[in-house]
């Protein structure tokens, strides 16, 4: 049995639903909005190869290393983006939340806030984690303050970590967010989506 099992979350007009070839045109046409695959710092796939990102995140899915969601509009039926658990260590019970975009259109919007609230309470409350961890190019300054918004911590910086699309080598800033600070980002979370009405 799989550390973290198939399952759709939903709140305030989003879902998040098990990423599957079906999404594809969705997927694409989120990725357009903003020519997103143009931006350095994110792995956001061109339009030829969705599909290939899909079946990655499949194929990574049976490791058990990565469990990909599709972000839906509930009202439209349209597909807003992806987001994932990723660097999932059953043993010590810690998940990452990553790989994580959206079409331009709905950046800034109650839809982060309301994924990460699902996807945090999940790994909390259902899956028992202990730890939740982010990870985010050093120059996605955007990125970091979504992230610091959350209620994470800033655990450091790897340096000379990763590989950019454009091939340059990133540093990686790291967050994490212990099950202890669970409860009171959760009413921070709640409370800034109550204010965005």
């Amino acid at each position: 049995m799989a550390f973290v099992e198939p399952v759709t979350m939903r709140d305030r007009g989003v879902r998040l639903e098990p990423l599957g070839l079906h999404h594809e045109d969705g997927l694409r046409a989120a990725a357009a909005d903003g020519e997103l695959w143009t931006l350095r710092v994110t792995s956001v796939p061109e339009p030829e190869q969705t599909r290939a990102y899909i079946e990655t995140a499949l194929r990574m899915r049976e490791e058990g290393s990565r469990f990909a969601f599709a972000v839906v509009d509930e009202a439209s039926d349209t597909v807003l983006g992806s987001t994932s658990y990723h660097d999932i260590l059953p043993a010590v019970k810690r998940v990452e939340i990553g790989y994580t975009w959206y079409a331009q259109r709905v950046q800034r919007t109650h839809v982060n806030t309301t994924c990460k609230l699902l996807m945090l309470g999940h790994a909390f409350d259902t899956l028992g984690c202990h730890v939740v961890g982010w990870r985010t190019d050093n120059f996605n300054f955007a990125s970091q303050r979504a992230i610091e918004r959350l209620g994470a911590r800033k655990d450091g910086v790897i340096r000379g970590h990763a590989l950019r699309r454009d091939g340059t080598i990133r540093d990686t800033v790291m967050y994490s967010m212990r099950a202890g600070e669970w409860p009171e980002a959760r009413a921070q979370l709640l409370y800034l989506l109550q204010r965005r009405g």
